[in-house]
């Protein structure tokens, strides 16, 4: 006979954590709020989340689709909302009153590296080419020893399934290593992903950890900024 521990999904086998490592927490998704409502709701119990371990949100600073969500979210909670977005993208992806702090940037480049600057950490909901970009570069940044902070994906009704699967097969066939593939952390729930987050710790050797960067590679913010 199973005992009642057995029989309850990982998530809720999970210590509750009142408190984290993280202060902030930079979160990637789409503009758009995508064809299922679990996307929508995951975005919003990804917010409920931060805001039960006191961890703040940094994100692209759009008003819109699971940016908006997850914003909404973490704003309504008592925590503080830090978006940075494009000048150029403010009247495209910011509709009505603006959600706590927005930070106008110049650029995509400079967006990224404001972003990675100021989180402790990195969540990627569903999202579309922005949210890959954006995920991509930061796994990139840590294989490279830019930073050490670790990367997750909510995999919300296995939308990431075959992103997995690709960096799966790179391993395989060589162009990823074992331990570089152990920068992406995985999970279909938010508390999962975040207890994942919290215990995370680098297995992989920094390609060029004493690289020095020339600023305007990384949005004008040095290695130092990034990686703090």
């Amino acid at each position: 006979m199973e005992t009642q521990a057995q029989t309850l999904p990982p998530s809720q086998l999970m210590p509750k954590r009142s408190s984290s490592r993280f202060r902030r927490v930079c979160v990637f998704c789409g503009s758009s709020p995508g064809n299922k409502p679990s996307y929508q709701l995951a975005a919003i119990q990804l917010g409920h989340e931060l805001v039960e371990r006191n961890i703040d949100l940094v994100y692209g600073g759009g008003s819109v689709g699971l940016m908006g969500l997850v914003s909404q979210a973490v704003y309504d909670g008592g925590r503080h909302v830090l978006g940075v977005i494009p000048k150029t993208l403010m009247p495209r992806e910011i509709t009505g009153e603006t959600v706590g702090e927005v930070r106008a940037v110049s650029g995509m480049h400079q967006r990224k590296a404001e972003m990675a600057r100021h989180a402790d950490a990195f969540i990627a909901l569903p999202g579309g080419y922005g949210t890959l970009e954006e995920l991509l570069e930061v796994i990139t940044w840590a294989q490279l020893g830019i930073h050490d902070k670790p990367v997750g994906l909510l995999n919300v009704d296995g939308y990431y399934n075959s992103l997995l699967s690709f960096i799966d097969k790179a391993v395989d066939e060589g162009f990823v290593t074992p331990a570089a593939r152990h920068i992406i952390i995985s999970a279909q729930t938010a508390h999962e992903l975040l207890y994942k987050l919290e215990e995370y710790m680098p297995m992989h050797d920094g390609v060029a950890p004493k690289l020095s960067w020339e600023m305007e590679q990384l949005g004008h913010s040095p290695k130092s900024e990034i990686a703090r």
